[in-house]
């Protein structure tokens, strides 16, 4: 694949050619940091939820999702079936109005931060 930008060094346009195995190399470690952040997650689940997990499977949202092969490395890792949902790209957003839309229900399972999100009456 050829890619263009600005060459950092000199501050001109630029382009180059990386292939598939530079560009898997470079995400390698942020790959990895998220199958840790997956185990730790699992491991920090209450077993009833784990339970649930297992039968049910993980679903991938976000941008993140359409990582090519992240889902079966995820499922190789966690010995758990992971899966894409539908729309990736947008699922998150609809989540989060329908957690708005339903705040006044909601507020009492979502968890608590140090900085209010939504003002309540």
């Amino acid at each position: 694949m050829e890619l263009r930008g600005r060459n950092l060094i000199t501050g001109l346009p630029e382009s180059i050619v990386v292939s598939s195995v530079e560009i898997r190399e470079a995400l390698s470690g942020p790959v990895s940091a998220i199958v840790e952040a997956v185990r730790a997650t699992i491991d920090q689940t209450p077993p009833e939820l784990v339970a649930d997990l297992m039968e049910h499977g993980i679903a991938l949202a976000g941008g993140g999702a359409l990582l090519q092969g992240l889902a079966q490395r995820l499922s190789e890792e966690t010995h758990m079936r992971v899966y894409v949902v539908d729309d990736p790209l947008s699922c998150v957003v609809r989540g989060c109005a329908t957690v708005l839309e339903h705040m006044d229900v909601l507020h009492k399972v979502l968890a608590r931060t140090s900085y209010p999100i939504v003002a309540r009456a």
